[in-house]
């Protein structure tokens, strides 16, 4: 593993606007379509850090993605998917008044202590993100009132909803100065 003071050369795939991550013909993002309506614009936001997270780990072998690189951190990019997982789960919790699921990984910071360069570790991640993605979806489509409260903690449904985009926003910029770390790529 490089050491923390050795500098990997920065890149853009983009050539018009070179601190971006893809030109603007190429982001998948740019659908060209402006959401109606609250409920639409967050979910918009939602798709897009999703779809941002994948960007951000596409091109990556699981010795990339499982790098730590920047100690102390146990942060990396195989990490935020595992960590995105367990909290798609865990919002799940947030919904009903029952007990809440058991945790994916394991206890505390097992999301990112098992991200381990390792193909079929690197394969469930992303089967689990994306189970765990479409549970969450379906159990919030039961409740189209923004303003409804659920939940023992009577949660607003809105609350939640911009949670969900916060904490993907959040791990995105940690995924940015991970990707750059890794291989020296940079843009939004």
């Amino acid at each position: 593993m490089r050491g923390m003071t050795e500098r990997v050369q920065r890149w853009s795939a983009a050539s018009v606007y070179p601190d971006m991550w893809a030109d603007p013909s190429d982001d998948p993002r740019n659908n060209g379509n402006s959401p109606e309506g609250e409920l639409a614009t967050l979910q918009d936001f939602l798709a897009n850090y999703r779809l941002t997270l994948r960007m951000k780990c596409e091109g990556l072998d699981a010795e990339q993605l499982a790098r730590r690189c920047v100690p102390p951190s146990t942060m990396s990019l195989l990490g935020l998917v595992r960590h995105l997982a367990e909290v798609e789960r865990g919002w799940r919790g947030w919904l009903g008044e029952g007990e809440r699921m058991p945790r994916l990984y394991g206890g505390r910071d097992a999301d990112f202590e098992g991200a381990v360069a390792d193909r079929a570790v690197v394969e469930a991640a992303w089967r689990d993100l994306e189970r765990e993605q479409a549970a969450t979806d379906a159990a919030l489509a039961a409740f189209p009132d923004l303003g409804e409260r659920v939940g023992k903690d009577r949660i607003a449904v809105r609350e939640l909803l911009v949670h969900r985009v916060e904490e993907y926003a959040r791990h995105c910029g940690h995924a940015d100065l991970l990707r750059e770390r890794v291989d020296g790529r940079v843009g939004q």
